[in-house]
């Protein structure tokens, strides 16, 4: 209990549902050594990225919070069609090995507080196709949890020491901590980023929820923030006797480093580096889709929230700590402007902007593009089926200067 999952995570270079592109070239034919024991790091013959900047030994093989673990058992299997998805696939490669898994964990060494930045240090090296299984820390200060009545033994180390060390220089202008980034072998600018979210755990039986946001007056002046018990068992929260809500974990911030000439930006603001989206959609069994635009994508994931609205009014949903399983793939065969998603149920089209009759507009027209694409709709016909079916929704309002605007279109209008 506590954890939500979706199947098994699919094959290396599986084509997704959302896109009926040709299959993407195999990144790595390595092959898993014999006799390859569980949770040890298998760093002896793999390949080199090429040396950054004042780039460290990678985290996965020098021990700095991060180890390669291999599912027994593991089975590849070639991903369904689901209804709604193209089937116009081309076969896929064999693969030689299973994906590997590599242990993430969130300490002052393997954390990115506040910014996405191409020339990141990446704390882990993985190939194409492989899985991490991510630490991420809630936002908050153990002093400001103190404050709102949690007990200090109920407060996580990692995070005390996150925020006792990383400090000063080490903190961008963002308030997020992000653990990452996670450089993916083969990743190159102009390709898009596969992350299928395969599991969420919950890492502690709290969260807490603030008070500012688009309506701050409503908000009592000197009360801290509110702390709400998360039920793991039945996957609820009581927010108040009689309110009762239920939990549908995911990642507020999943990304990748923005072009270089951006620089070190904060984690605030969502853009086309995807990053602070706040979409609670992507829940276990979604993949978003990013596009790249520095080498090895370097993709950081924190903001964990448990239950969400849609525009997350005050600033905050619930906020707590999570461990997740995600399939991290680069895929050369597809070509995106802004982050897209895909549900077991729905297409998503995202944008942002600082107008938020901007950012609707793109997301509408990224929809739209979608269908014209992959659907083989004329334009004319795409804008008529995203007025009759489609959803737009405001994905959030407070991340400033952006806002977010989301499209959901059914997968079932499609037989």
């Amino acid at each position: 209990m506590g954890c939500v999952r979706s199947g098994e995570p699919h094959a290396r270079g599986a084509g997704p549902r959302w896109l009926g592109a040709a299959a993407p070239r195999r990144t790595s034919g390595r092959r898993s050594p014999a006799g390859e024991r569980h949770g040890t790091s298998n760093c002896r013959g793999r390949r080199q990225s090429p040396p950054r900047p004042g780039a460290q030994p990678r985290a996965g093989c020098s021990g700095h919070g991060a180890q390669v673990l291999r599912r027994p058992g593991t089975q590849l299997s070639r991903a369904r069609s689901s209804r709604g998805a193209s089937h116009e696939r081309k076969s896929q490669p064999r693969l030689r090995h299973p994906p590997q898994t590599h242990r993430l964990e969130a300490t002052p060494a393997t954390v990115a507080y506040g910014y996405y930045w191409s020339q990141a240090t990446p704390v882990l090296h993985i190939d194409s196709g492989d899985i991490i299984d991510v630490d991420t820390l809630l936002t908050n200060s153990p002093a400001g949890l103190e404050r709102a009545g949690v007990a200090p033994e109920r407060i996580q180390s990692s995070l005390k020491a996150v925020e006792s060390e990383v400090t000063g220089e080490r903190r961008g202008p963002g308030g997020h901590i992000l653990t990452g980034p996670v450089y993916v072998e083969g990743a190159e600018p102009g390709d898009v980023l596969e992350v299928k979210i395969l599991a969420i755990d919950l890492a502690i039986d709290y969260g807490y929820n603030g008070c500012s946001g688009v309506l701050p007056q409503n908000c009592e002046p000197g009360v801290p923030v509110r702390i709400i018990a998360l039920d793991k068992r039945t996957m609820t929260a009581e927010f108040l006797p009689g309110i009762v809500i239920p939990l549908k974990p995911f990642f507020g911030s999943m990304g990748v480093a923005p072009a270089p000439e951006l620089g070190r930006v904060s984690s605030n603001p969502p853009g086309r580096h995807a990053g602070n989206l706040d979409n609670r959609e992507l829940i276990v069994g979604s993949t978003l889709y990013i596009p790249v635009f520095a080498r090895g994508a370097l993709f950081e994931i924190g903001d964990r929230h448990v239950a969400q609205g849609d525009g997350e009014v005050d600033q905050t949903a619930i906020e707590t700590s999570l461990r997740g399983h995600l399939q991290l793939t680069v895929r050369k065969d597809m070509k995106l402007s802004w982050p897209r998603a895909e549900t077991p149920t729905d297409f998503i089209s995202m944008a942002t902007d600082p107008d938020l009759a901007t950012a609707t507009r793109t997301a509408i027209q990224e929809m739209i593009d979608f269908l014209v694409r992959e659907r083989k709709l004329t334009r004319h016909q795409a804008y008529q089926l995203v007025s009759i079916a489609g959803n737009v929704a405001i994905t959030q309002l407070v991340d400033k200067p952006n806002v977010g605007v989301h499209v959901r279109l059914p997968k079932s209008i499609f037989r």
